[in-house]
């Protein structure tokens, strides 16, 4: 978390700028502004500030590089008690309005096969590391002009989205 505005000027300047304020606790979009340079980084924390302490209790606000052309990439994971752990394809939320998603495609389109393995590959990493023993969605943003992908977070639990998987797999994940 954001402890001061000296450390956030300092956490942004290594990222380098843009970078996006976001709710620590939470969802749905709330509590999240861009900053594109030092001058409006304070308004963007303050803001989020203010917005997570109403929303959801806890003002607290963490930084990240914020990615202009961004893929928001998602991968379906269930595990068992047993170390048995596979994944269930991706799907593309790439489609939102005000960071909440609006339409899940899946399979990916027009994702090159590489990036789409590589990002199975890192789910399952993420699950083996937080040993999932249940459905557990792992995220990422894939920079389209870098090429990347970066790890945003994992939802240990079954999401909304779940339904998309059924459909491209014949599984009933419920």
């Amino acid at each position: 978390p954001v402890r001061d505005q000296a450390d956030a000027q300092k956490l942004a300047a290594s990222l380098g700028f843009p970078v996006i304020v976001k709710a620590s606790m939470g969802g749905g979009g709330r509590g999240m502004r861009v900053a594109h340079d030092a001058s409006q980084l304070r308004d963007a924390i303050e803001q989020c500030q203010r917005e997570a302490g109403a929303a959801f209790g806890v003002p607290d606000v963490f930084l990240e590089k914020f990615i202009s052309r961004a893929r928001h990439i998602e991968v379906q994971l269930l595990g068992d008690q047993h170390g048995n752990l596979v994944h269930l394809f991706e799907r593309d939320c790439s489609l939102q309005r005000r960071h909440q998603k609006v339409v899940e495609l899946a399979p990916a389109p027009n994702l090159d096969d590489g990036i789409r393995k590589a990002l199975w590959d890192a789910a399952i990493a993420v699950g083996r590391a937080a040993n999932l023993d249940n459905a557990g969605t792992v995220e990422f943003l894939f920079d389209v002009d870098a090429g990347k992908f970066y790890f945003i977070e994992v939802n240990p639990r079954i999401q909304v989205e779940h339904t998309v998987t059924e459909e491209i797999t014949g599984y009933d994940l419920i």
